[in-house]
């Protein structure tokens, strides 16, 4: 079983900056796909950003393409993902879910991917 923890969150003025990791307790599977999701209360979970674990191109949310960086360091033994934020806006507010898949190909549903972190809060706010 994989074990996904998020840190990072926390509050951040608008325009600011934040970066979330996602850290890994064991590689259970050699080829995989990191993701990142978001939620607010009342509303579905929203993907943001997903990539393979060994590089390649990434995927982006259209809301956060320019401002958002999921990067996953094939160097870090422990299996980090990161996802740096900028020029973060008030809708960018949420829990922040770390998520990952078996595979190569890059998904935007929830649905399909099996292992998940807690979540990480984090505020944009002035």
């Amino acid at each position: 079983q994989v074990q996904l923890v998020e840190s990072g969150g926390g509050l951040v003025q608008p325009g600011g900056s934040l970066r979330l990791s996602c850290a890994a307790s064991r590689r259970t599977f050699s080829i995989y796909v990191m993701g990142w999701f978001r939620q607010v209360p009342g509303k579905e979970r929203e993907f943001v950003a997903s990539r393979r674990h060994n590089g390649g191109r990434p995927l982006y949310a259209d809301s956060v393409k320019n401002r958002f960086t999921i990067s996953t360091p094939i160097a870090d033994a422990n299996d980090t993902v990161y996802l740096q934020m900028n020029s973060m806006k008030p809708d960018d507010t949420g829990s922040y879910y770390c998520a990952a898949r078996e595979g190569i190909v890059l998904k935007e549903t929830t649905g399909e991917y099996p292992y998940w972190g807690q979540g990480t809060r984090v505020t944009v706010s002035s």
